[in-house]
């Protein structure tokens, strides 16, 4: 398995760093299925005949092993390069489809929780974290940039998983047709199988494709000299072990909690959420199962979209100011959706759209707060570290909306009433990450690494 080892990936003089950016894609927007996951969710509640707060625990089992995995393995993808890193994902990934899919077809939900949550949640952190700081090395005069390239594809990963697991269902289920029509657990099962032959082919791809930069090399032009002029900007390093002992990481990780729980109040529940916004009063939503994974695609957009240029937005305004976009313009907006988003159709889309741009921008602009605050010595490590908030935020956002929608009454029934107790919830979170912000400053010079420790190669580790 030599050819998978970092020694077989640096790149010879020469080479086209954008060619990066494609292979880290060809992984995330594979593993960002785990956004379309509400295009099935109904399916699974009658196939269980489980309330939505238990198949709501597949998504939360699997986000809190991607924070884990990350967190835990975040040195061994440094130190072993990205495309171990990758390819190691890809078999969990497709393992954990595999395992779900034997769970669905034998009516076994421990087993969905344990392939797709436990099994797929692994390969979700190995994979979300494995192109991250390669993408830094390759661009360090725009780190904004890089790490919206190398994290886009995640959020747009519904984009694609949405319309063809919509696609899939109708094909494998034969009463697709029927009025109401919800999918069989087997079509469910059979759209598992297909997307693991589907997301093996093009993550292998992404692993065989990813190099890294070799030790002395630079962009042309590059002077590393003039990010010392941006605030909260350092030329000093600071490792993993230490970036855990300053505040500056506590406070990053309050913030990112904050921001992706409140997200995830929206994407968890993407589909059957605007159809409820917009029921009738005969019981029948104006919104059909269709349109709705139809949104479903369009908030990936916003996801995707917000995680490249909110993002790259912040190499020009700076990490905290954008931080304040997300958080502080993120707690209007979700007041007004929770008071007068069913009003319309197009106002209950924009709003979604932007919240959902604010989310996908938080990850995407981290690394760079990080990279900014605590060097490239082993930011891919503190990287993986600070995931633990996105952990944590995968049981909070989906416990908040489900336990207060199981509360209020049956699915399918819900209307957009329901959904106010947890929006409002989401503002006072938002509302706390935007004074954690605020608080952070520049990193204390004791927490630095000596200058004699941080050799090329470690910082290539």
């Amino acid at each position: 398995m030599s050819w998978l080892d970092r020694d077989h990936t640096i790149a010879p003089p020469g080479f086209n760093r954008w060619l990066i950016p494609p292979a880290a894609l060809a992984v995330h927007l594979c593993i960002g299925q785990a956004y379309a996951t509400s295009v099935y969710k109904t399916a699974l509640v009658e196939h269980f005949d489980a309330s939505l707060t238990q198949i709501g625990l597949i998504f939360s089992i699997a986000i809190v092993m991607l924070g884990l995995s990350a967190a835990v393995m975040g040195t061994w993808v440094d130190t072993n390069g990205p495309r171990k890193a990758m390819f190691t994902s890809a078999m969990f990934w497709v393992s954990g489809f595999l395992v779900g899919a034997l769970g669905i077809f034998t009516n076994q939900l421990w087993l969905v929780y344990l392939g797709y949550g436990v099994i797929g949640g692994i390969g979700l952190g190995i994979g979300y974290i494995s192109p991250v700081s390669t993408l830094i090395k390759w661009f360090p005069d725009r780190p904004g940039l890089a790490t919206g390239m190398a994290i886009m594809g995640f959020g747009g990963g519904a984009l694609i998983a949405s319309p063809l697991s919509t696609q899939l269902l109708r094909m494998y289920d034969p009463n697709s047709g029927a009025e109401g029509w919800v999918a069989s657990g087997e079509a469910v099962g059979m759209l598992f199988v297909t997307l693991a032959v589907i997301y093996l082919i093009y993550m292998v791809f992404g692993a065989f494709t990813i190099k890294v930069p070799a030790a002395d090399w630079r962009p042309e032009g590059f002077d590393p000299s003039t990010l010392k002029s941006k605030p909260l900007v350092t030329t000093d390093h600071v490792s993993a072990k230490n970036a855990i002992r300053t505040k500056q990481f506590w406070l990053i990780w309050i913030v990112l909690f904050c921001n992706v729980t409140a997200g995830i109040g929206i994407l968890e529940q993407a589909a059957p959420m605007i159809q409820d916004f917009f029921r009738q009063p005969d019981g029948i939503s104006a919104v059909s199962v269709a349109v709705a994974g139809g949104f479903v695609g369009l908030l990936s957009i916003g996801n995707m979209a917000g995680r490249f240029v909110w993002s790259s937005t912040s190499d020009h305004i700076g990490r905290k100011r954008i931080y304040m976009v997300y958080l502080g313009v993120g707690a209007i907006l979700y007041t007004v959706l929770a008071l007068a988003g069913a009003s319309t159709t197009i106002l209950y889309v924009l709003l979604a759209f932007v919240i959902i741009s604010f989310y996908g921008g938080g990850f995407a602009t981290v690394p760079a707060y990080l990279r900014d605050l605590f060097g490239t010595f082993q930011v891919g490590a503190i990287h993986g570290r600070l995931l633990t908030a996105w952990s944590a935020a995968g049981i909070a956002g989906p416990l908040i909306v489900n336990g207060f929608l199981d509360a209020r009454g049956t699915p399918g029934q819900l209307v957009a009433a329901d959904y106010q107790p947890a929006l409002l919830t989401m503002v006072g979170l938002l509302i706390i990450g935007f004074i954690a912000n605020l608080l952070i400053k520049p990193v204390d010079s004791r927490f630095h690494e000596p200058k004699k420790t941080i050799t090329e190669p470690a910082m290539e580790a």
